[in-house]
């Protein structure tokens, strides 16, 4: 599992001083993305597992956190996350994972299994497979969009999504559904995982997460109902798959902007040991280990990956955290 040599060991140290990577996903397309073709593809993720695989040891993330708390975290250490609860992590990232035995966490908002779906991933399809030649939201509080180009269509995705996302959790969903009734065409119901393809996901190795149950800002949410999202998906979770959920994910997950210290002492007192962020960095062991930072590797192979991470070490500070009264 360790590599005898990496070009990473000497800016990704281990032990006390260690500096691990936590490398977040979303999707893996089964082909190139022609709306977003930046987003990752299942030729683009195996080359980038091939290249993980060569470099670094890559852990599941649970065991990553204990690592870090007990001070022996190997050089060039890694881990493998993905939010939402997307099917094709079944269907096209799995099979990979297997291939190439690197482990992987899987963070799953529980509302939207069996059928549901994300409100991005409402207005997104929506857009996608509109037949107008302009969108008009003004009633929305948005604007009228023109649909001719693909470049149209992502400028609108891009616009809504900006603007709806920080909405409260029903408001944001009833603007999702009003846009899917206005574009007038057919989206998706099979973009998330099922109940029993989610016990398959579980049964080959992959680790399961808790994510909330509909993906609030928990910023933007009461403490009641916050509470409610992140307990709650744990128990869910938990109750499907009859084992234990350790890990967790804040959504969006950017420090103070997403999440506040009242929503790690939730995490905490949940009975979660390591919780993921957005927030840039690499995680050491003085990290909080329900704040660890994660970083997204926009590249299309391992070369670019390689680049990417040599900057992202150079830069890499201590991850911003919120600091908690306790």
């Amino acid at each position: 599992m360790n590599p005898a040599w990496s070009p990473f060991r000497a800016v990704s140290p281990g032990g006390a001083r260690a500096k691990a990577n936590i490398f977040i996903f979303h999707r893996v397309h089964r082909e190139p993305d022609s709306l977003f073709p930046g987003e990752m593809d299942a030729a683009r993720f195996e080359s980038l597992l091939k290249f993980l695989k060569r470099w670094f040891v890559v852990l599941p993330l649970v065991d990553l956190a204990k690592r870090l708390r007990d001070g022996t975290t190997p050089p060039s250490a890694a881990c493998l996350t993905f939010d939402d609860g997307y099917a094709d992590n079944l269907t096209v990232a799995a099979p990979l994972l297997e291939r190439y035995r690197i482990p992987a966490t899987v963070f799953v908002a529980t509302a939207y299994l069996d059928g549901g779906r994300m409100w991005n991933d409402s207005i997104i399809e929506s857009i996608r497979h509109c037949t107008l030649e302009t969108l008009d939201l003004r009633d929305m509080d948005l604007a009228t969009f023109p649909l001719t180009t693909i470049d149209d269509r992502r400028r609108a995705i891009e616009s809504v999504l900006s603007r709806v996302k920080y909405l409260p959790l029903g408001r944001r969903t009833e603007v999702a559904e009003r846009i899917v009734a206005r574009a007038r065409s057919p989206v998706p119901s099979d973009l998330m995982l099922t109940s029993t393809q989610l016990r398959r996901l579980a049964s080959s190795g992959v680790a399961i997460g808790a994510h909330t149950r509909r993906h609030p800002i928990l910023a933007s949410e009461a403490d009641d109902t916050a509470q409610q999202e992140i307990a709650g998906s744990k128990r869910d979770l938990e109750d499907l798959l009859q084992r234990g959920v350790e890990a967790f994910a804040y959504p969006n997950g950017q420090p103070r902007t997403d999440y506040r210290p009242t929503h790690v002492r939730m995490v905490r007192n949940a009975g979660f040991t390591c919780a993921v962020t957005t927030a840039h960095g690499v995680a050491t062991p003085d990290a909080d280990l329900l704040q660890l930072p994660r970083f997204t590797p926009w590249a299309r192979n391992g070369l670019q990956l390689a680049t990417r991470l040599g900057s992202h070490f150079a830069r890499s500070a201590r991850a911003d955290m919120v600091e908690e009264s306790l």
